[in-house]
């Protein structure tokens, strides 16, 4: 790690870790599985987030406790954000009370939310002229991918700050690439949110489609996992499938966030996206009834709904 994160000084922590003083901002169903991560990792992880469970959480796991935003990026090398949606982030980025009106000079903004490629550069910009770098960086992976420390990390920025935050990623994931300049991440991250809708839309209609014609259910999908029909999807869905688990990894509320972005993108740059348009409306539906705050696996009850199920 290069020296700005690693030697920068603080008199009043004389024994402070080489390692860089993290704050952490968001701590819901991804962020509080990945803080903990890092504090395994033995970095020092001060955390804010409006739910107080989340803060004793962070706090049992050995992580350190703010009253506020200020407070837990003042003396941060390294501020990491992972909350829902671009109204979030720039809540928690602008302002008197936000990070680059706290952060010192030098620190590196580490966005890992998913979040619309432009509201990336448009932080990146902010930022530096507050002397912040700011690197973004979602991922994919899910809960279990946070909780396994094996997320796919997508990253937009510079490759100095890549460099020099990529220790942290690998306490977080285990596919870290940088994407290109800021806003790549995002762009790669919305890519990767059409990819997965499609692909569960496809295993939902393959399930009911299975479940309709009497095949054993388990055993099908145990073999198509094998050939060239598997995907990590199926893999990691499969049991929500076969026993209606739909407790949210990943909820349709945010899918349909996310769909949202891909196709504004999409339309911006002149790509057609004919599939994903339609998965884009069936998400949008599944949410209209009721059904935003399940895991995206959900797209099966829609596929059913269509079929004649009551549900």
């Amino acid at each position: 790690m290069s020296s700005t994160l690693a030697d920068s000084s603080r008199p009043n922590r004389p024994n402070r870790p080489t390692r860089p003083a993290v704050a952490w901002i968001g701590l819901g169903i991804m962020g509080s599985p990945m803080s903990e991560n890092l504090v395994k990792a033995g970095y020092d992880v001060t955390g804010f987030t409006l739910e107080q469970d989340k803060l004793e959480r962070l706090a049992a796991a050995g992580g350190t406790v703010a009253g506020s935003i200020a407070e837990a990026v003042r003396d941060a090398d390294v501020v990491i954000t992972m909350v829902p949606a671009s109204p979030q982030v720039e809540a928690i980025a602008y302002g008197p009370d936000g990070i680059l009106e706290n952060a010192r000079s030098g620190a590196l903004l580490i966005d890992m939310s998913s979040i619309t490629p432009q509201t990336s550069v448009n932080l990146a910009n902010a930022a530096g002229a507050k002397g912040i770098r700011v690197l973004d960086a979602p991922v994919s992976g899910g809960e279990a991918g946070a909780i396994e420390a094996v997320l796919s990390i997508m990253v937009g920025g510079e490759q100095a700050d890549f460099d020099e935050a990529e220790p942290i990623f690998e306490a977080l994931g285990k596919t870290i690439v940088l994407c290109g300049p800021h806003g790549s991440g995002q762009t790669v991250k919305a890519a990767n949110q059409l990819i997965v809708a499609v692909n569960i839309q496809a295993c939902a209609e393959a399930v009911v489609f299975l479940e309709k014609s009497g095949v054993d259910l388990k055993a099908a999908l145990d073999v198509l996992g094998g050939g060239l029909a598997g995907s990590t999807v199926l893999t990691r869905k499969k049991d929500n499938f076969l026993n209606r688990d739909f407790k949210p990894g990943f909820r349709i509320d945010l899918h349909h966030k996310d769909m949202g972005i891909v196709t504004d993108a999409a339309r911006t740059v002149g790509a057609a996206l004919p599939v994903g348009s339609v998965v884009a409306q069936l998400v949008a539906s599944l949410r209209a009834q009721g059904d935003g705050g399940l895991d995206h696996s959900a797209l099966l009850r829609s596929v059913e709904r269509l079929s004649g199920a009551q549900l």
